[in-house]
């Protein structure tokens, strides 16, 4: 009975070093690599009530069919505005780098739109390569939007692509999650990422 208590001590003891040893490991491999970096590179296919308006200003700029058209749509209870963001992530380590997923909450000058998780598989280049992938949204704004009358309901729809269709007015708060080597390196927080490359 001692003989084997002695045993299952021993094994307990390797086993809790081994443990040990990979945890330290692990931790070691995560300190070593650095975070991906992103940004919003475009905004496109953007959308009010089916009318696309990607390159529309101001309500001057549709036809006289379209413009009827979101007048109408607007007095409905659903005014929905749809748009895809393009978005560049850039790794800087010398592996290749996956992101598996992106828990974000949009935000349209500043004010929250929707929130939600994409699970997607993109595979990033190392030595500073980019790889690039698009969310689609779909955004109720008579919901998002209550106390705004119709006219400003439909002006917040328009003018959405800056210049060279740039998502100035947008911030993806997201926190994303990406493996290297089959290590994941951990985001401890939310990025706010506009058009610049950010990884804190």
């Amino acid at each position: 009975m001692l003989k084997f208590f002695r045993k299952t001590l021993v094994f307990s003891i390797i086993a809790l070093t081994l443990q040990q040893f990979s945890s330290c490991t692990l931790l070691k491999e995560r300190r070593s690599y650095a975070p991906c970096e992103f940004r919003l590179s475009s905004v496109e296919n953007i959308r009010l009530s089916g009318v696309n308006v990607q390159n529309v200003n101001n309500v001057t700029g549709l036809s006289s069919k379209n413009a009827v058209r979101l007048i109408h749509s607007v007095s409905l209870n659903r005014f929905p505005l749809e748009l895809t963001l393009n978005i560049e992530t850039r790794n800087p380590n010398r592996r290749r780098a996956t992101l598996s997923r992106l828990d974000w909450i949009l935000f349209i000058d500043d004010i929250k739109m929707l929130e939600g998780t994409t699970h997607k598989h993109v595979s990033i280049p190392q030595n500073g390569g980019i790889a690039s992938f698009p969310i689609t949204f779909t955004i109720n704004l008579k919901e998002v939007l209550k106390s705004k009358p119709a006219d400003a309901l439909i002006n917040f729809g328009l003018n959405l692509a800056g210049a060279n269709n740039k998502p100035v007015r947008f911030t993806l708060r997201a926190k994303p999650y990406v493996n290297i080597n089959n290590v994941q390196i951990p985001y401890t927080d939310y990025l706010d990422i506009k058009t610049d490359f950010v990884s804190d």
